[in-house]
């Protein structure tokens, strides 16, 4: 299993949503990586995270490759991944923070 971290604003991201994005995320690691994904949620309780110097609306989504990637095969997969939160939260493009960490020796 690939290992995912998403970390979201308390009040911004229902249980029921994280249901759907998890499937959709572990559809898209399957589709990435050839895994299914081991996805953690970290919740930042309400008023513990600024951006800009004003409460943070922003998600950060962490996938840890099994394997070294690309730079160009990492740019178009982040792109995907970012499309497809965008399209599933409304968020908007300043609104997510998208890693692909390649995996540690």
């Amino acid at each position: 299993m690939t290992r995912c971290v998403c970390l979201v604003q308390e009040g911004q991201t229902p249980d029921e949503r994280k249901t759907i994005l998890g499937g959709l995320l572990n559809t898209y690691s399957e589709r990435a990586f050839g895994e299914g994904a081991d996805i953690n949620w970290v919740t930042v309780p309400a008023g513990s995270g600024f951006t800009a110097a004003q409460p943070s609306t922003s998600s950060i989504v962490s996938f840890t490759a099994p394997q070294a990637v690309e730079q160009g095969v990492r740019t178009s997969l982040l792109t995907d991944l970012c499309d497809l939160w965008m399209d599933e939260t409304g968020c908007s493009l300043d609104e997510i923070v998208a890693v692909i960490n390649d995996p540690r020796d």
